[in-house]
C-alpha cells in the first residue's frame, strides 16, 4: 500500500492515518514464524518485540542462538521486549535512557517501515546500540526508527547479549565444541541471528533482504567491524557504517579463559562445570567487581572471530563491501565517565616515550593547557586513528569507504561543550531523533538550525544505505562526499568549532594519523 508523502496537517495524510488506525488488517504482517500485529507511529508501520531467537536461558546460557517456536494465532508486536541484564542507572546516565524491562530472555528486534506493500522494495538498515556491550537497548528513544523510515527506508533495532552472558570463555563450556570451534562472542552471534532473520523476513516490511546496511556506535559501531571481518557472515549485509569506533584490542581468548575462571572461583565454584555455570542467577554477574567485568571488546580466538578484527582490516581480508566510518570532535568526553584522568595519560606518555610525545605535541600547538591536549590526544588515538586505519584497510580491499568528522554542537547547549561533540551525541542527528531527547533546562532546546543539521546528517546515512555499492565513487549531500583513497585523502567534516560547517577536507590530520597508526598499538591497550 502507498502512503502519500505529507505532513500530518494535511488533509490526505490524516485520512490516511485514520483509516490505518481503524483498519486491523493494515496492521498485520506474515513473517516464516508466524502472523504479528503492530501498530501506527509517527507516520510509520511499527512492528516491536519479535523475537528473532529463542530465549537463551536455562541449557541456552552460553550456547549459540536457536530458531524461535513458530506461533498460531496473531502476536502482539506494540511493545519493546526485554533487554539483556544490566546497571539500569549506567544506562540512564550514559547509555541513552532507561532500558526498560530487563531479562536473560532479551533476543527482540523492532520494525519501522513507511510502507508494507510497496512498489520496490526499500533498503535496510539494521542498528547495533552501544554501551560498551554492558548496557543498552534497542528501544531507547534516541534509537526510535521512525524519523529514518519516513525517508524510504526498513529500520530495525535489537536486543542483544550483555556482559558475561554475552562474552564469556571457560574451560567446562569450551569442552562441549570440538577443538577449533569453540565460541565465546555470543552477542556478535545474536547479531548475526538478528540479521538471519532480516534475511527470511524483511520482505513482509517491505524491505530489500539483498540490500541491508549494518550500523551502530560504539561498541556497537565494533559489533559492524567485527561482523566484517568474520568468517561467519557472508551475504547478511551489504555495507556497514561504523560511529566512534575504538582502537582497543580485541581480549586474546587465553586471558578470557583466565577471566572466566576468576569468575568462577567468585562464586566459590572451583573446577566449575558448565551446569554449575549456568545455574548461576542471570543478576548475579552485574555485582562482580570491576577487574572481572567484561571488557568493551569482543574476544579474539573463536570461531566466530579468530583473528583481530585490526589485523584482518590490515590485511585487507575483511568482508568487500562498502564502509562509513568516523568519530567526533571530543570523544575524550567517555574516558571521563569511566574515571580516566587524560592528564595522567599525557605525563605517563611524557616518561615511556619522550621522543614521539615531543613528536605528538607538535600536532597541537592550539592546546591551551594539559587537560586539552590529553583529551585531543586520547581523541585521536583512540578513536580518530582507527577510521584512518579501517580505510587503509578498505583500499587494499579495493573496496570504497567514507570518512566523515562529527564537530557540531546545538546551538544552545555550547557553552556545556567547550571541546567538542560527545561521545555519542551524533546519534539523534543520524537518526533524526533530536525531540525524543530530554531538554536540560529552559533556554536549552534544540532550534531550527539543530534540526535542519539533523536532517542533512540523516539524509547522507540514508543515501550511503540506499546507494553505496562497491562501485559508488562518491555520495550526494549537502556537499559532495568523495571515497576515501590513499593519496586521495578526503573527510567530510561535518560542523567546525561546534557551528554549523560543512567542509571536504583534503588530507584530515594526516601526519599525526601516520604517527599513530604505527604507535597505536604499543599505546592503546585494556590496561
Amino acid at each position: 500500500m502507498d502512503i502519500p508523502a505529507g505532513s500530518a496537517n494535511n488533509d490526505p495524510s490524516c485520512k490516511i492515518t485514520e483509516l490505518i488506525m481503524r483498519n486491523d488488517d493494515l496492521m498485520r504482517v506474515r513473517i516464516a514464524e508466524g502472523e504479528l500485529r503492530g501498530h501506527w507511529e509517527q507516520e510509520t508501520f511499527a512492528f516491536k518485540g519479535i523475537p528473532y531467537a529463542a530465549p537463551p536461558t536455562g541449557n541456552l546460557r552460553w550456547r549459540p542462538p536457536q530458531p524461535i517456536a513458530p506461533w498460531s494465532g496473531v502476536r502482539d508486536a506494540c511493545h519493546f521486549g526485554a533487554a539483556s541484564w544490566q546497571v539500569r542507572a549506567s544506562c540512564v546516565e550514559v547509555g541513552g535512557g532507561d532500558p526498560g524491562v530487563t531479562d536473560e530472555d532479551c533476543l527482540y528486534l523492532n520494525v519501522w517501515s513507511p510502507d508494507l506493500s510497496p512498489k520496490a522494495k526499500m533498503p535496510v538498515m539494521v542498528w547495533v546500540h552501544g554501551g560498551g556491550f554492558n548496557i543498552g537497548s534497542g528501544g531507547l528513544s534516541p534509537y526510535n526508527g521512525a524519523a529514518l523510515a519516513r525517508r524510504g527506508v526498513v529500520v530495525v533495532t535489537l536486543n542483544y547479549r550483555l556482559g558475561h552472558l554475552g562474552f564469556f570463555a571457560h574451560p567446562a563450556l569450551d569442552a562441549e565444541y570440538a577443538e577449533g570451534s569453540e565460541i565465546n562472542n555470543f552477542a556478535l552471534l545474536d547479531l548475526i541471528a538478528a540479521l538471519q532473520w532480516v534475511q527470511r523476513n524483511i520482505a513482509a516490511f517491505g524491505g530489500d533482504q539483498n540490500n541491508v546496511t549494518l550500523f551502530g556506535e560504539s561498541s556497537g559501531a565494533r559489533s559492524v567491524l567485527s561482523l566484517f571481518a568474520s568468517p561467519l557472515t557472508e551475504g547478511l549485509f551489504h555495507k556497514g557504517i561504523a560511529q566512534s569506533a575504538y582502537a582497543l584490542p580485541d581480549t586474546p581468548r587465553q586471558k578470557a579463559l583466565l577471566q572466566g575462571t576468576a569468575v568462577a572461583n567468585a562464586f566459590d565454584l572451583q573446577d566449575a562445570t558448565a551446569e554449575q555455570l549456568r545455574a548461576l542467577p542471570a543478576d548475579a554477574f552485574m555485582t562482580l567487581p570491576p577487574p572481572l567485568a567484561v571488557s568493551p571488546v569482543p574476544i579474539v580466538g573463536d570461531l566466530l572471530l579468530p583473528e583481530p578484527m585490526m589485523e584482518v582490516f590490515a590485511e585487507g581480508k575483511q568482508r568487500k563491501l562498502p564502509l562509513m566510518i568516523g568519530s567526533n570532535s571530543d570523544e575524550a568526553s567517555v574516558l571521563s565517565y569511566f574515571g580516566v584522568d587524560v592528564k595522567h595519560i599525557v605525563q605517563q606518555l611524557m616518561r615511556k616515550q619522550p621522543v614521539g610525545m615531543r613528536l605528538m605535541k607538535a600536532f597541537y600547538r592550539d592546546a591551551a593547557d594539559v587537560e586539552t591536549l590529553g583529551r585531543q590526544l586520547t581523541r585521536d588515538m583512540v578513536f580518530t586513528t582507527l577510521g584512518y586505519m579501517i580505510l587503509k584497510g578498505q583500499a587494499k580491499a579495493d573496496m570504497p569507504g567514507w570518512r566523515y568528522y562529527f564537530d557540531y554542537v546545538s546551538e544552545n547547549a555550547r557553552d556545556l561543550y567547550p571541546h567538542g561533540t560527545w561521545h555519542g551525541n551524533e546519534i539523534a542527528y543520524v537518526l533524526d531523533t533530536l525531540d525524543a531527547l530530554p531538554v536540560l533546562n529552559e533556554g536549552r532546546e534544540y532550534t531550527a538550525g539543530d534540526r535542519k543539521m539533523a536532517e542533512h546528517v540523516c539524509d547522507y546515512w540514508v543515501t550511503f544505505a540506499r546507494d553505496a555499492t562497491p562501485f559508488t565513487h562518491s555520495l550526494q549531500g549537502v556537499k559532495r562526499w568523495p571515497a576515501w583513497r590513499p593519496g586521495k585523502d578526503r573527510t567530510l567534516c561535518i560542523g567546525e568549532g561546534g557551528q554549523a560547517e560543512w567542509q571536504i577536507k583534503k588530507n584530515f590530520m594526516k601526519w599525526r594519523m601516520r604517527l599513530f597508526s604505527r604507535l597505536i598499538h604499543r599505546l592503546v591497550t585494556l590496561e
